[in-house]
């Protein structure tokens, strides 16, 4: 079964086709990469993977289940988390809460249990804040477990928010410019985390500019262009495919 399934995906805004007639799939396990000049409609299918916008033609399937115009939190119980380019990051709160915040959906939360704090709420809670510390270890701010999330500096934030993400145990994680704004070892950082993310079963969808994180990490590679699909391959077929090169650097090159 892949993860992911796209089928003639189109969309318009006010006669414009930001997607027109997309269709791709995301292998179940690998790290799928979708790159794309600006303007290519790399974040309008984003949103449309996740909910956000509903396609005006065209089918989603998310592990063989339909997704397309479903609500966002109905996807995160088929299994799809995300993190995004700006940072979503509660300030005001914990960073240690920031991470628990991604675990909602498993929580009990009756409202009985919640009002009285009966013992089952609290060992679930307890249970909650000992894996969001364990995921902090595992992108690498355990240092940061008793501060605030205003503390953190901005590298550090980006991998709480992957934490969060992977707090709601996905089996696909979309990674929207995770390494947007960091310098090369915070980068290098960031490629590795992808790597482990993957080889622990989650499937990795990755919209990113670096393109040498994208050729150090990805199985396969989705390259959009005007919102259709340019070529879809193995990092060698992307890197050598003369029409990439003409896109990404003009057609003289």
């Amino acid at each position: 079964m892949n993860a992911l399934d796209v089928q003639d995906l189109s969309i318009s805004f006010g006669g414009v086709k930001a997607i027109q007639d997309l269709s791709f799939d995301v292998h179940e396990g690998h790290v799928h990469a979708i790159i794309g000049p600006n303007g290519a409609g790399k974040t309008t299918l984003i949103n449309l993977i996740t909910g956000i916008y509903t396609p005006g033609a065209g089918r989603i399937a998310l592990f063989g289940q339909p997704a397309a115009g479903v609500a966002p939190d109905q996807l995160a119980r088929l299994g799809l988390s995300r993190t995004f380019q700006n940072l979503q990051v509660c300030m005001n709160m914990s960073a240690v809460g920031n991470v628990m915040i991604g675990a909602h959906l498993s929580l009990a939360s009756g409202l009985l249990a919640g009002m009285f704090r009966l013992p089952s709420m609290r060992r679930a809670d307890d249970a909650c804040r000992e894996r969001a510390l364990a995921l902090m270890d595992f992108v690498g701010v355990g240092a940061f477990a008793r501060a605030e999330a205003s503390q953190l500096p901005y590298g550090a934030l980006k991998r709480l928010e992957i934490a969060r993400a992977l707090a709601a145990r996905p089996k696909l994680l979309l990674m929207d410019e995770p390494a947007a704004g960091l310098n090369h070892t915070e980068t290098a950082e960031i490629e590795k985390l992808i790597r482990r993310i993957a080889e622990g079963g989650t499937t990795v969808v990755l919209v990113e500019h670096d393109m040498k994180l994208i050729m150090n990490v990805s199985d396969r590679i989705l390259v959009l262009h005007h919102g259709k699909r340019l070529a879809l391959g193995s990092t060698a077929e992307i890197r050598n495919h003369p029409e990439v090169i003409a896109a990404y650097l003009g057609a003289a090159a």
